[in-house]
């Protein structure tokens, strides 16, 4: 039987459709992969951690590739703990690719720190080698009042602060401190007493305990023995050291935002870097008619310093990065921070 030849156009109309369907599939093919590379998390290497204080250290990063996508941040992030994210401290170190340096803040003497830098674009977030250090000594560790409390210790300049709020019930010769709740009874006072903002003993553990001016003029002390409530002038040469008024406020406040989960202070915490090491938390006040406002607002700290009515204090604010001074109503509940004896 004779074969049947196929027409040659057909022949070749199905040879040029093969090549047709393969030279489609090569371009999806290559596609597919150019979406993948587009995709992928940046690439970083973490610096050595340099320039290491009590309360800062220096790092830094170099992105060495941005994955395909714009690298939006990259910083370093650092806890006490291994394995730090970003959801924990970190610096925002300007975006994209290349070297970049990191300057700490607010860090604690005498402790091991983990860090390690990190880049972020759409598709996540990469991190580099873990790196630790050890910070500085601080200056003299930490000091317990009459109640047991345990204080952290600073040293900043020629002074040495506690790190905490005072939360004493006692006057360091044992004798009590009244707790007042009463509204009217407080707005009458003219005697020493103390108070937990908005009368929650819970407020204490964070914030410390507010005292009325009449506990800090009080000859028995309220700090613990070889320490004292500052004077006022004893807060300016603080302040002086740390630059001034105007930027003071930013160093002495703890870092992070009540609104992130990643501290005490209300948005937007101007100019917070704690880079003292003072750790200032936001315990707000009492006012002398007995209310309670601020908290997560507004620090402010008693001096010794006063006349027959009125009393200075120290005060910085959620707003701003200053530290501002007023004279006050002895009868209002403040936070105490008490100062080394020299």
């Amino acid at each position: 039987m004779a074969r049947t030849q196929q027409p040659l156009m057909n022949l070749h109309g199905n040879y040029y459709l093969n090549c047709l369907g393969l030279i489609v599939a090569m371009i999806f093919w290559c596609s597919s992969c150019s979406k993948t590379m587009q995709t992928t998390i940046p690439r970083v290497t973490t610096d050595p951690v340099s320039e290491i204080a009590q309360t800062t250290a220096t790092s830094g990063g170099n992105v060495t590739s941005g994955g395909g996508l714009t690298v939006t941040a990259r910083g370093v992030c650092w806890s006490i703990t291994p394995g730090p994210t970003t959801a924990a401290n970190k610096t925002v170190d300007s975006s994209g690719t290349g070297t970049f340096t990191s300057h700490l803040a607010g860090l604690m003497p005498n402790t091991i720190y983990y860090v390690r830098a990190y880049a972020t674009n759409s598709a996540g977030t990469a991190y580099g080698a873990e790196m630790t250090f050890t910070t500085l000594p601080g200056g003299g560790g930490t000091v317990t009042d009459i109640d047991g409390n345990l204080y952290h210790t600073i040293s900043i300049g020629t002074q040495v602060w506690m790190v905490e709020n005072l939360k004493v019930t006692r006057f360091n010769k044992g004798d009590s401190i009244p707790e007042v709740t009463d509204d009217n009874e407080w707005n009458t006072l003219k005697k020493g007493a103390y108070c937990n903002y908005d009368k929650d003993p819970a407020n204490a553990t964070t914030y410390g305990r507010l005292y009325n001016w009449y506990v800090v003029g009080d000859t028995r002390n309220v700090c613990p023995s070889g320490w004292h409530v500052p004077t006022d002038t004893e807060w300016q040469i603080l302040i002086d050291h740390l630059g001034g008024a105007i930027i003071a406020g930013g160093k002495l406040k703890a870092t992070g935002i009540l609104e992130m989960g990643s501290g005490l202070w209300h948005s937007p915490n101007t100019g917070a870097t704690n880079e003292s090491g003072f750790s200032a938390v936001p315990g707000g006040f009492r006012n002398l008619n007995g209310s309670f406002t601020n908290i997560s607002s507004n620090a402010c700290y008693w001096s010794s310093t006063a006349d027959q009515t009125k009393a200075w204090e120290r005060e910085m604010s959620y707003k701003y990065g200053n530290v501002d001074r007023y004279a006050e109503n002895k009868e209002n509940g403040y936070s105490i921070r008490c100062l080394k004896d020299q």
